[in-house]
């Protein structure tokens, strides 16, 4: 059996998709992005008129990703410490790896989940970071 997780302080979902799905003592997030809840603007980026990233600061994206990640493990009973997992989407892995690797070090120093790094075109909002997680959890 499993079960739905959602949490009140993470962005809302750009889908039909909850925060997260408790399977066992597993716990499933989903795609994890750097918006925030209830705000249009997205931290770290800057949208032309026609709603295209015109520029984006990674660092700024990074902080807010790893924030709403701990956001839903914490709604969901988990924590940072119980990442077992993370799959990482950059949209541009030449100009924004080294930054979000640095930063990526300062807030995993002590639990060092496996880590798989992914460039891809491009993201369902104008972003530049999508999380994918991996956590445990007690049943």
């Amino acid at each position: 059996m499993s079960q739905e997780h959602n949490s009140d302080q993470a962005p809302e979902p750009v889908g039909l998709y909850p925060h997260a799905r408790k399977v066992g003592n597993l716990l499933f997030l989903s795609g994890v992005g750097p918006r925030e809840r209830g705000k249009k603007e997205i931290p770290g980026v800057t949208l032309n008129e026609s709603g295209k990233i015109a520029s984006y600061d990674i660092a700024a994206q990074c902080h807010s990703v790893f924030k709403n990640v701990r956001l839903i493990l914490e709604a969901s009973g988990s924590s940072w410490e119980n990442l077992v997992d993370v799959t990482v989407f950059l949209t541009n892995m030449d100009d924004d790896f080294k930054t979000y690797n640095e930063i990526y070090a300062e807030y995993f120093k002590d639990n060092r989940p496996c880590r798989t790094t992914i460039e891809i075109n491009k993201l369902p909002t104008p972003i530049a970071i999508e999380l994918n997680c991996i956590a445990t959890v007690a049943e």
